[in-house]
């Protein structure tokens, strides 16, 4: 199950890069045409990009890892991406996190499965 976290995990690390890149789009639009609260856009576009590569990382290792913490760390860092990358990023987040609770979850079988 930690394969199958790992993988939702990057493919929504990629999802939320795009994501990200559009934030970054409508803020940059925002501030050519000075709107109000377009630096604000504009950051967490680049909050959302940050922890979106993090995602993608974080879920490449979960795929052979042997430990829970590169799920909680994963876990960790979807939630602050869905809350610093702005709607569109948090979109794809919430599924890093599902992906992120795949692993974990994974993990624990697996240590279960070994002892038997």
């Amino acid at each position: 199950m930690q394969k199958a976290g790992g993988i939702i995990a990057i493919i929504a690390g990629i999802f939320g890069v795009f994501s990200a890149f559009a934030t970054l789009f409508i803020g940059g639009i925002g501030g050519a045409f000075e709107a109000e609260g377009a630096s604000t856009v504009s950051g967490l576009g680049w909050g959302g990009l940050f922890f979106s590569f993090v995602v993608i990382i974080l879920g490449a290792m979960a795929i052979g890892s042997k430990s829970k913490k590169i799920g909680v760390f994963l876990i960790i860092a979807s939630v602050l991406g869905a809350i610093l990358g702005g709607t569109l990023v948090a979109i794809f987040m919430v599924l890093a996190l599902a992906g992120g609770i795949i692993a974990t979850m994974g993990i624990k079988k697996r240590q279960e499965n070994q002892m038997a």
